[in-house]
């Protein structure tokens, strides 16, 4: 008899934590879900106003900076290599358009580099981000 009390004093005193993680689960789920996940290509650009503007969502997203310089996901590409970057990231989303952000100072040049290097791969959604007012 004194068996059956302390084995029902010990189940009293354990506490279970199985709703507990579900709750830590159902929030941790929760998080992952509604996080927004941008897309920077590692680069600030000072872009150019426009007087009407589509707003797109960017598989790919391009950079060029006042020097010219152009950057994919936060890497420093060089010009001839651009067209090889493009067909990794088309490879890994085909459905996906190309957003160039280029800087007010950046030459037509490099942005003509991009876009034919985009069309070369079959990129025919591709589009130049600016500013709205």
């Amino acid at each position: 008899m004194r068996n059956r009390q302390a084995r029902a004093e010990e189940q009293a005193q354990a506490i279970d934590l199985t709703p507990m993680l579900d709750v830590v689960f159902i929030m941790l789920i929760f998080f992952i879900v509604t996080a927004s996940f941008i897309k920077t290509p590692g680069v600030d650009v000072s872009r150019t106003e426009a007087l009407s503007a589509d707003s797109k969502k960017a598989a790919i997203l391009v950079a060029i900076n006042s020097n010219n310089e152009i950057w994919i996901d936060k890497n420093l590409v060089e010009p001839d290599e651009v067209k090889l970057q493009l067909i990794r990231l088309h490879t890994e989303n085909p459905k996906g358009g190309l957003v160039i952000q280029a800087d007010n100072a950046s030459s037509v040049e490099t942005l003509g580099v991009v876009a034919d290097a985009a069309l070369e791969i079959g990129l025919v959604d591709i589009a130049v981000s600016t500013l709205t007012e």
